[in-house]
């Protein structure tokens, strides 16, 4: 598992359960730039939930910190009942304050590296349909519509596959 890689400014490593909050304010400011009206309020507590991840012993949870600060954070594990040759990035998050400067790129390398390394053939992941930049961002990578998980009508999410050992990489 990828503990700490040094980029020029910028670190790749392993978040901490005491940095649960940090990620969760991270992962709302992103969040509120695809609801024009606002973010749902559904009752989730974030920090709970990002603690959960950081703290399973089958998940990985990463992040970028540049100048001392988290500034983009990545979540993925073999879904429950999911082949043990594919893995799901659940999140995947850059500040918005950040956005075009290779952070999201950099993160996704890294956690693509990760797959490769844990023998992982196969991606998924869902992005919410209205979110074109994390759509756009993902297309470039080599993330396709996933057959085996077609839209439904109604739904507010599409399933993207990416192939691990072969995704492309178009910036």
């Amino acid at each position: 598992m990828i503990r700490t890689r040094v980029t020029g400014r910028r670190v790749t490593r392993t978040v901490l359960s005491a940095e649960a909050e940090t990620v969760a304010a991270l992962h709302s400011r992103t969040r509120a730039t695809y609801y024009p009206a606002g973010t749902p309020q559904d009752g989730t507590d974030w920090v709970a939930a990002w603690r959960a991840a950081i703290e399973r012993p089958d998940g990985h949870v990463l992040c970028t910190v540049h100048e001392g600060r988290i500034v983009a954070v990545a979540s993925f594990r073999t879904a429950t009942g999911a082949p043990s040759d594919t893995v799901k990035l659940f999140q995947l998050h850059v500040d918005p304050d950040h956005w075009r400067t290779g952070l999201g790129s950099a993160l996704h390398a890294e956690c693509a590296e990760q797959w490769r390394a844990d023998g992982k053939r196969i991606a998924t992941l869902d992005v919410h349909v209205d979110n074109e930049r994390a759509r756009d961002f993902y297309a470039r990578r080599g993330w396709v519509p996933d057959p085996e998980n077609p839209p439904v009508a109604g739904d507010h999410h599409l399933v993207l596959r990416y192939a691990v050992g072969t995704g492309l990489r178009r910036e």
